[in-house]
């Protein structure tokens, strides 16, 4: 009895943890109960977490759940990383304006090599089980299609709130779309998980995994439901599409710059969901700013300090703070910036080179029309001289500083 209440104490505290920064567990109960059984027998938990493989650059959006797979991790269980890479090769058109194009196998087992990269700067790589659910869709018959397919009403996957919206619009929703929600959630059936963790847009497809359990005998998954991290635009998710992300690969100078761009209303968000910051400090942090008694920078400076720190080391942190003091609030130039090397092939016969190609060769622009977009937006400089007009021919000189945004420099270099 004195062990078995032992044990209830540590599932506690297990729980409290979890339930940091969660928007929803389901249900409390049925996890506290998996996390007991699992310290009586010794055997970790399944936890399941699903990868997109159409977009393999890990944003701190993507840390909200690492963080907490990791976490799970360090008390002992095991995740099980699923790569979508059967349904990525069907496409998945499920509440989109555009169907998501398709996939070839060597392109999602290149972007998942990416994204494990990446991932593994959080998780613990021993604890961690890479796998791909065309280990079971592949070999799948038809009659197990058709099995699965009698698991689930047509009512209830018309329940779910971008479907229900285009009934009522009397838009078309194809049955591969319905099948495509079966499929996610039989991923659960037939890696017989303990729990499956993801973001508020996907708690539809987390209970449809849940019912399906069900139907096929096995004891449902806890869904652990995490939050969507607002982008540094202070209104959309963060999102590489908008622009509005930061990437944990980014140079560290761009890392600290993006961070100290957000607003002040979102940044104890960010440093609840995105740091190990005791919870305690960061509510003290949130009193004193509300109170006037602590400037909101200061709150920034530390969050981007600690950013920097978890991904790049603590001298990188140091650095960047260094070259964001110089570059911002003394209006300096930063220590290191790349060259762009201008041979005479690139100019015109005046010796001239129009801004435009100047911006794309400095890797600023892609496009002439972003290239132009940069110069009407008044983010394009030439030392220290703003540039508002698209169409100038530059003479360029030895030396030269281009500053295209805020924290975006080149040093132009004349070369034979």
């Amino acid at each position: 009895m004195e062990n078995l209440e032992r044990l209830q104490e540590e599932v506690e505290q297990d729980l409290q943890a979890i339930e940091r920064g969660c928007v929803e567990i389901i249900l409390r109960k049925e996890l506290a109960q998996k996390l007991l059984r699992s310290k009586q027998t010794g055997q970790p938990l399944k936890i399941k977490v699903g990868f997109d493989p159409s977009a393999p650059d890990i944003h701190l959006g993507h840390t909200v759940q690492l963080r907490k797979m990791r976490q799970l991790q360090d008390m002992g269980h095991t995740v099980y990383y699923l790569i979508g890479d059967f349904t990525a090769m069907v496409g998945d058109p499920s509440g989109r304006k555009e169907t998501r194009p398709t996939l070839t196998k060597e392109q999602v087992l290149e972007n998942a090599e990416t994204y494990q990269r990446q991932a593994c700067k959080i998780l613990d790589e021993e604890k961690l089980k890479l796998v791909f659910n065309s280990e079971w869709f592949e070999p799948m018959t038809f009659a197990e299609v058709m099995e699965l397919t009698s698991k689930y009403t047509v009512a209830r996957l018309l329940e779910r709130d971008d479907f229900a919206k285009r009934l009522d619009e009397q838009k078309p929703i194809t049955v591969l779309e319905l099948l495509y929600a079966l499929m996610q959630g039989y991923d659960s059936v037939s890696l017989a998980v303990d729990i499956e963790m993801g973001g508020t847009d996907q708690k539809f497809n987390l209970l449809v995994g849940r019912d399906l359990q069900r139907a096929y005998g096995q004891e449902p998954q806890v869904a652990i439901i995490m939050p969507l991290l607002v982008g540094t635009d202070g209104v959309q998710k963060m999102s590489k599409s908008l622009g509005n992300y930061i990437g944990i690969d980014e140079h560290p100078n761009e890392m600290y710059g993006k961070t100290m761009s957000i607003s002040d209303e979102i940044m104890v968000d960010y440093l609840t969901l995105l740091t190990d910051i005791p919870p305690e400090d960061i509510d003290r942090m949130k009193a004193d700013t509300q109170a006037g008694q602590r400037n909101p920078k200061e709150v920034k400076k530390r969050l981007a300090r600690e950013l920097v720190r978890m991904y790049h080391g603590e001298d990188q942190s140091l650095q960047a703070e260094r070259e964001f003091e110089k570059v911002f609030v003394n209006k300096g130039l930063p220590d290191d910036i790349e060259e762009v090397a201008l041979t005479p092939d690139r100019l015109k016969d005046d010796g001239r080179i129009w801004i435009v190609e100047l911006l794309m060769l400095a890797g600023f622009a892609k496009t002439r029309n972003e290239a132009r977009r940069l110069v009407k937006g008044g983010g394009v400089s030439l030392d220290g001289k703003k540039v508002n007009d698209a169409s100038l021919d530059v003479q360029p000189v030895d030396g030269m500083i281009l500053r295209a945004g805020k924290r975006r420099f080149a040093k132009v270099a004349l070369a034979e």
